[in-house]
This record gives structure tokens, C-alpha cells and sequence, in this order.
């Protein structure tokens, strides 16, 4: 009896308040709340565990414009969450946000709201998350937030807000944002704890951590009676003495003397660098033509880079070794004669794309720190060099001197994971939907699989600027195996945001760690943060433990990029991929999956739309345009199921 109960009751009067807001506020189609079904079943809703009340409300992307109406939202007595951000929502809050009592997480970022802080916010006693940055709102900010005393984190960066700064001091604040605002004043040392970025762009601040503030009144000038008086020097003529003119003759011998053997120096320093020059390889020219030649020697003779490819003895370390099966026929001179631009500076060297006289364009990747000797270095060349797969980026032919180690890749002219997803964030710029990034994911797994279990090969160095692209959105995974290049002494920082934690106590890559920088590769997909990214929260937390903290606490639609918000019918497969990713970053290596098991779950998830014929779906540049209800339509491409954050 009890049962039937909770599962026919029915938030009625949260049902009409939500009624209420939606019919005075525009938005986007996908808001079309069915008033004949359970407001629990509705997009952007979660309801408790009875179905009698609201305690989630999340609408982020959905072009909600204009004011909040009172008497709706302000309705809304038992809910927790609230996410209306990136909207385009204005105005001021209405004052019966003060009956939020039981609010926990608030965000407004990324409105148009104006206008004084809100004056109910300080009013609602559990707020532990407040978010009302990238606003127009202006005024003071009060110092009655002190008394939310379960806040943790509070940004109000990229407003209007002036005056001085209040002594905020809520006993858990741990992060905390007012930059980019019009402030004034000494910053108050319950808040010196912070860093300088949380206070920048405010250029009448100051007080530690920004430079000391100047006192208001200047020290008084000295009375005329305090100016000490200097005794008046009487001058006297005397010539020197004979002891004082051998000694300036003999300084000044002593210094001709140095002076000459420091330009003795300076040629024979001179002599050695110009031998040394002659002997600076490809990179040189490639390094100089982008403007890099402070890396490399500005000059090459030509007698030390020419000589037959198929040679072998004393000029073999003027050779380009090729791999079989190339597709290239140039040796080093082309190399050196090619022009050149820098890609990127990466944690193992310095990329160059190299376009050859005959119109040929290659990657030259110029390493630096290897530490193994010059056979070492020809095995692991060997074993890269048999990698043949799709989505893998070839190794097309190697070069080692006791100076110069170069690489010669394949060019991509599609670019990087990391410029697509990253690159140009703003107006203008054309979202990466879906499934083009389901399409990147699914394939640079793939990829990462052929080299764990066909090659034997650890990729050592997963990140999205190590995934490129073809036009078609297929990722192929570059720099791959180069790890054994650096010896036990690989400083940890080379894959910093993507390394997992035995990394860091080892130094030592493994297949089990490949696993988890690919992991953290899924979550950056999923949602569109660099993992380095400094708005994660804590100091210092990276994003598998941002993520978890979210999902955690229940907020799972809070993970997901924004600008997937604008596609319909993909939540129940974001939510499956997230699963995969979580189940990759787990912290314990042993309970992480295989490469192989990654790409088996991830083909599970792409089956059911329509598909291509290498097995990925169909990829559309437009979104849907919403139904009747949660609930996707049968036209839908992925589906009906509950899904499960």
C-alpha cells in the first residue's frame, strides 16, 4: 500500500510553479514540458526518492531570455539544486528566492542578470555553492554572505561590482573569485589566503596577495632644524707622489693585460661554435625558418649532410633511416632545404612542419633530453617503425646524431584533439557535436588498443594534443612509445594532467596507466575541460576527482559540456561513455580494464543509431529539436531506457 503510494503520488504544486515559469519565460524547443505527465519525467528535473517534491532543477544551454518571474521558481520550497547557467536570462532575481531555504547549489553564470547582489542570496542558510560570475551585476558585495556559513565556493569574477572588499570569513570558503570586477581598497587578510588570480583585473586593489597598498598620508618632510648641515671641505692641491704613479702604471698594464687574454677567449669560444654549427642537422634550417633557430645552429655545410642514402661507415650519421613500405623519397639535403614553420612544443621536443621544394609536407619532431645510446635508440626506432594501423599515426624515418635526434611523421592537416575542442571557445564558433567526438573517442581507442596488443607498445604520453585528426574526424594517436627514449630519470610532468598516480611515485609507464590517461582523455571529451583547467575547485584537484565530487553529490548533469546541451536524445550515452571514463580512472591500476574491453563497451554504446560503414554513426551538425516529455520519441536514434547518473 505503502508502495503504490509512492509511486502515484505527484509534486502538484511544484508541477505548477514550474508551469508558471516556463509559459512567461522563452526558450528552446526542448522544453516542451508535457502538462498531462509526472513533472518528474520532465527534461531538467529530478525529483526525490517519494516523487512528492522537486530538488533538482538544471536547465544549463537552454536559451532561456528574459527575468525570472516571482511566484515561480520562488515556489520551489524543498529544492537543492539549481543550474540556469549559460542562458541568456536578465534582470534582477525576485525576492521570493529568499524561500529557497533548503539551496545548496546555485548557478547563474554566464546571464545577463543586473543590477545590486541579490539581496536574497545571504538568506539562504544551506548555500554551499554560489556561482554568479560572468553577470553585468553591480553594487557592493555584502558582507552578510559571512553568514552562509556552509559555503565552500563563491565566484563572482567578470561583473561591475565596486567599493572595498567585506572580511568575508565563512569557516569553509575554499575557493573563491572576485576578478575582472571594479573593487577598491585593501583586501582583507581573511581572504589574503587566496591567490593573486582571484583578485586580478581589479586595478584599485591591493594588500597581500597583490603588491603592499601605499599608505594614505605621505611622510612628513623634515623641519629645516632636522636637515643635517655638511661641514664645508676646504679644497687643497697636491700633486702626487711617485708611489702613487708607478701604481696607476702598473694597474693599467695588468688591465691591457686582462684584457687581451679575455679576447683571446672570446675567439677561440667563437672557433669551437662555428665547428659545432657544422654539424647541426635538418632541425637547424626547420628551426630557423620558424623562427626557433635560438634551439638549434643557424648553418650546415653541406659536405657533412650529403653522401648516399644506402652508404654505410663514417657518414652514417648524416643519414635519414627510412622505414619499408614508405611513401617518401627525400634524403637530409631536402630536409635542410625545406621550409619550415614550429606546430608545438611538447613535453619530448619541438614539432616542425616541413614542406619540401617538390611540394612534400612532413612533421619533423626534434627531441630533446634522450638518454639512451645510439643502438638503443635503433630498437626502439625498429619496433615504432612496424606500427601499422589506422589510427595511429606512422613513423615514417629517423635520424640520430650525438647532437640532433629527429622523427619524420605523416602531417595531419586537420589538426589536434586539443585545438578542436579547445580552440576559439566563444561566438563564431561551430561546436563539436556528439558524434564526432563519440567518432574521435571510439577510434583513438582504437588506436591505443592495435599499440598494447599488436605492438607490445606502451604510448607513454595520451593527450588530446597527441590525438590528430583526419578530415573525416577519425583520431589517430601520435607520439607514441618514446618513453624508453629518456631513461628512469623521465621527469613525471611530461604527461602532467593525464598521468595516473603510480606515475608519479614511479616514473614508469604502463599499459594499465595508458589506460588512465585515456580515461582522462574521455572526461576532457565529455566536458570540454583541459584537465589542467584552473576553475576545477580545490587547488591543486585534477579532473577524474572534480568529476567524481560532482557525480558524487548527485549533480551529474553539471559534468557535461555545455555545448552538448543543445543535442537531444545523447543523455542516456553520455552517461554510459562517463561510466567507461570513470571505470579508466580508477585509482587502483589492477581495476582498470583492458584496451580491448574499452573498445568492445564503447562499440556497445554506438549501436544503437544509425551507423557508417566502419561502424560510427552518422554525425549531424544540427541538433534536435526536442519532443514531448523526458522521454525520447520512437524516432528518436538511440533507444528509450532509464537512464542511471
Amino acid at each position: 500500500m505503502t508502495l503504490s503510494h509512492r509511486v502515484d503520488s505527484e509534486p502538484t504544486q511544484d508541477k505548477q510553479a514550474l508551469l508558471a515559469f516556463i509559459s512567461q519565460v522563452p526558450h528552446e524547443n526542448r522544453l516542451q514540458w508535457n502538462p498531462n505527465a509526472s513533472a518528474c519525467t520532465w527534461f531538467g528535473v529530478e525529483c526525490d526518492a517519494t516523487q512528492s517534491s522537486i530538488y533538482a532543477l538544471r536547465l544549463p544551454g537552454t536559451a532561456l531570455v528574459g527575468s525570472i518571474p516571482s511566484n515561480t521558481l520562488g515556489r520551489l520550497t524543498q529544492l537543492r539544486v539549481l543550474s540556469l547557467r549559460s542562458n541568456r536570462l536578465s534582470g534582477s532575481l525576485p525576492s521570493d528566492f529568499s524561500n529557497l531555504t533548503n539551496l545548496r547549489s546555485l548557478y547563474l553564470q554566464k546571464n545577463n542578470f543586473s543590477g545590486q547582489f541579490p539581496a536574497s542570496i545571504p538568506l539562504l542558510p544551506r548555500l554551499n555553492r554560489l556561482d554568479l560570475s560572468n553577470n553585468d551585476f553591480t553594487g557592493s558585495i555584502p558582507f552578510s554572505l559571512s553568514n552562509l556559513t556552509k559555503l565552500t565556493r563563491l565566484f563572482l569574477e567578470n561583473n561591475r561590482f565596486s567599493g572595498p572588499l567585506p572580511s568575508l570569513n565563512p569557516p569553509n570558503l575554499v575557493d573563491f573569485n572576485v576578478s575582472n570586477n571594479n573593487l577598491n581598497g585593501s583586501i582583507p587578510s581573511t581572504l589574503s589566503k587566496f591567490q593573486a588570480s582571484a583578485f586580478a583585473g581589479n586595478i584599485d586593489l591591493c594588500g597581500a596577495p597583490l603588491q603592499r597598498c601605499t599608505p594614505f598620508f605621505p611622510s612628513p618632510s623634515p623641519s629645516p632644524s632636522e636637515i643635517p648641515v655638511t661641514p664645508s671641505v676646504k679644497k687643497k692641491s697636491k700633486k702626487l707622489s711617485t708611489g702613487a704613479i708607478v701604481g696607476i702604471a702598473v694597474g693599467s698594464a695588468v688591465f691591457v693585460l686582462l684584457l687581451l687574454l679575455l679576447l683571446l677567449c672570446c675567439c677561440r669560444r667563437r672557433r669551437q661554435q662555428q665547428r659545432k654549427s657544422q654539424k647541426v642537422p635538418a632541425s637547424a634550417a626547420a628551426a630557423a625558418a620558424a623562427g626557433g633557430a635560438g634551439e638549434a645552429g643557424t648553418s650546415s655545410s653541406k659536405d657533412d649532410l650529403t653522401g648516399s642514402m644506402e652508404a654505410v661507415g663514417g657518414g652514417e650519421r648524416n643519414k635519414l633511416v627510412f622505414f619499408d613500405g614508405g611513401v617518401y623519397s627525400f634524403d637530409l639535403e631536402d630536409l635542410l632545404r625545406a621550409s619550415a614553420e614550429v606546430l608545438g612544443k611538447g613535453s619530448v621536443g619541438t614539432s616542425y612542419k616541413a614542406v619540401l621544394e617538390e611540394g612534400t609536407t612532413v612533421v619533423v619532431k626534434r627531441l630533446k633530453d634522450v638518454a639512451v645510446s645510439k643502438r638503443e635508440f635503433e630498437v626502439v626506432m625498429e619496433g615504432l617503425g612496424r606500427v601499422k594501423h589506422e589510427n595511429v599515426v606512422p613513423l615514417r624515418a629517423y635520424y640520430f646524431s650525438k647532437d640532433e635526434k629527429l622523427l619524420v611523421y605523416d602531417f595531419m592537416p586537420a589538426g589536434s584533439l586539443s585545438a578542436l575542442l579547445h580552440g576559439s571557445r566563444g561566438s563564431g564558433r561551430t561546436p563539436l557535436d556528439w558524434d564526432n567526438r563519440m567518432k574521435i573517442a571510439l577510434s583513438t581507442a582504437r588506436g591505443l588498443s592495435h599499440l598494447h596488443v599488436a605492438g607490445k607498445i606502451v604510448h607513454g604520453n595520451i593527450k588530446a594534443s597527441n590525438v590528430l585528426l583526419r578530415q573525416n574526424h577519425d583520431g589517430a594517436v601520435s607520439d607514441f612509445g618514446l618513453t624508453p627514449l629518456f631513461g628512469a630519470s623521465t621527469p613525471p610532468n611530461r604527461v602532467a594532467g593525464y598521468r595516473a598516480p603510480e606515475v608519479l611515485e614511479t616514473r614508469k609507464v604502463t599499459f594499465k596507466s595508458d589506460v588512465y590517461s585515456f580515461g582522462v582523455l574521455l572526461l576532457e571529451l565529455l566536458t570540454g575541460k583541459s584537465p589542467n583547467q584552473a576553475s576545477l575547485g580545490e587547488e591543486g584537484i585534477d579532473l577524474p576527482r572534480w568529476v567524481q565530487s560532482v557525480v558524487r553529490e548527485e549533480w551529474t548533469a553539471e559534468v557535461f559540456d555545455v555545448e552538448l546541451m543543445r543535442y537531444h536524445n545523447i543523455e542516456e550515452e553520455m552517461v554510459q561513455l562517463l561510466q567507461i571514463a570513470m571505470a579508466c580512472v580508477s585509482t587502483v591500476p589492477d581495476q582498470r580494464p583492458e584496451m580491448v574491453d574499452v573498445v568492445r563497451m564503447m562499440e556497445e554504446i554506438n549501436r544503437g543509431g544509425e551507423t557508417t560503414d566502419d561502424g560510427l554513426r552518422q554525425s549531424s551538425d544540427e541538433p534536435s529539436k526536442g519532443s514531448d516529455g523526458h522521454t525520447p520519441p520512437q524516432e528518436s536514434r538511440t533507444p528509450p531506457r532509464e537512464v542511471t547518473p
